[in-house]
């Protein structure tokens, strides 16, 4: 063991999160990044952020301003734009930052570029690494027509992995996915909710109830997506609901495909909120009757856990992370993804028979009720603990040897 010694659930720490994702960029990564650092707070830890610039306000900021998130250091690399979204370049600064950080654990929340030569500088610290599965680059290589990079992306993953001291995935088809091309170290942790914020009794507001009416003045049943809206959400599978009688359709959030739902959804007449956050975003799911999810490829899918902590029945695909948190029948339908329709045939199924979408609405917040951050950030501190007794791997086990026919270079 190192000399950071390790007194499970009890000492405190100091945590270096490194993340491919944050302020003022809004997606699951950052979600939960945000989550995971007010814990850290609330137990009496320690933590310095690293993260990527935003491309465009770079300039306005000083190379040696360091921000703040509560109590927490903010450092900030430089970064690229891509579709919108800052990508963060593996900068020698990261290791300084690092070396200088006083870290005990190392947190890399979906890590990649940024996150991969971070858990490499920590390895060659003796600090050990926690990388938490979030995001299928690989998969969203091969959507946005980059198929040719797949295996060079896959076996980056692989390498980043490997070299950490362990590895969290967020569902279990995740995790077999991990398990079965050569990643060792793989547990599962999932996401947490704030059933505080998202709850049921929303519904009841005066301005949730005038929202409705606006939205839905002969009293139709509201049908809506939360989320990212960009290619990999799939959101333009909602058109299979044109022609459902009774219903109005909702979407809240923003991203680069906004314009092009708009287009695909004009039959529907569509409320387009924009991107929303804190009580707003609780409202946006307290005015819905039926929440739909429509991304096939999501690692976890923390929207579902926030519509059945407001309540609602929801319909998602039988794909990836929505397996684990759905319980067709009970809180709500999974669908084919692959099947023509059956989005629609899932839908059709509540709006028809509103007794059985209450009935779901409410076994879906009784399945989360003791799902919070909290509960959820003390077993990633369990986690951390975890980790600090592993230790830093060796170099030599920093290349997969099972699932991959070849390693990658260990420059970032």
């Amino acid at each position: 063991m190192s000399a950071r010694s390790v007194e499970r659930g009890t000492s405190q720490r100091t945590v270096a999160v490194v993340t491919e994702s944050f302020l003022p960029t809004l997606n699951g990564v950052t979600t939960s990044v945000l989550a995971v650092l007010d814990h850290l707070e609330r137990r009496g830890h320690r933590a310095v952020v690293i993260a990527p610039d935003t491309p465009g306000l770079a300039r306005f900021r000083s190379r040696t301003q360091v921000e703040r998130y509560r109590s927490f250091d903010v450092h900030r690399v430089p970064a690229v734009a891509y579709r919108r979204f800052p990508v963060a370049l593996p900068h020698p600064v990261l290791d300084t930052i690092l070396a200088a950080s006083g870290a005990d654990v190392l947190h890399a929340a979906s890590p990649f570029l940024l996150g991969g030569r971070a858990i490499t500088a920590a390895g060659r610290l003796g600090i050990p690494s926690v990388a938490v599965f979030q995001t299928d680059v690989a998969g969203f290589a091969r959507r946005n027509g980059l198929t040719a990079t797949v295996p060079l992306v896959r076996r980056i993953l692989g390498r980043i992995h490997a070299g950490a001291s362990l590895t969290l995935a967020p569902s279990s088809a995740t995790a077999a996915m991990l398990a079965d091309e050569g990643v060792p170290r793989v547990v599962r942790w999932g996401r947490g909710v704030d059933t505080a914020l998202f709850h049921p009794d929303r519904r009841r507001s005066a301005h949730v109830r005038a929202a409705r009416r606006r939205i839905a003045p002969g009293g139709e049943t509201i049908v809506g997506y939360v989320g990212r809206l960009a290619p990999e959400k799939e959101v333009e599978r909602l058109a299979e609901l044109g022609g459902v009688p009774g219903i109005r359709v909702v979407v809240a959030g923003g991203g680069p495909s906004r314009a092009m739902l708009e287009r695909r959804l004009r039959h529907l007449d569509v409320t387009f909120t924009g991107p929303l956050r804190g009580d707003a975003l609780a409202d946006a799911y307290a005015m819905l009757d039926v929440f739909v999810h429509t991304g096939p490829a999501e690692t976890f899918g923390q929207t579902l856990q926030e519509a059945h902590a407001s309540g609602l029945p929801v319909v998602a695909p039988a794909s990836g992370g929505p397996i684990d948190l759905v319980a067709p029948g009970l809180d709500g339908e999974l669908y084919d993804p692959d099947a023509p329709q059956a989005l629609r045939h899932a839908v059709l199924g509540l709006v028809s028979d509103p007794a059985a979408a209450a009935r779901m609405g409410s076994a879906g917040r009784l399945r989360v009720e003791g799902t919070t951050w909290e509960a959820v950030g003390d077993q990633l501190l369990e986690h951390h603990d975890t980790a600090r007794t592993i230790g830093a791997p060796p170099a030599s086990s920093r290349t997969l040897r099972v699932g991959w026919d070849e390693s990658v270079s260990a420059r970032a």
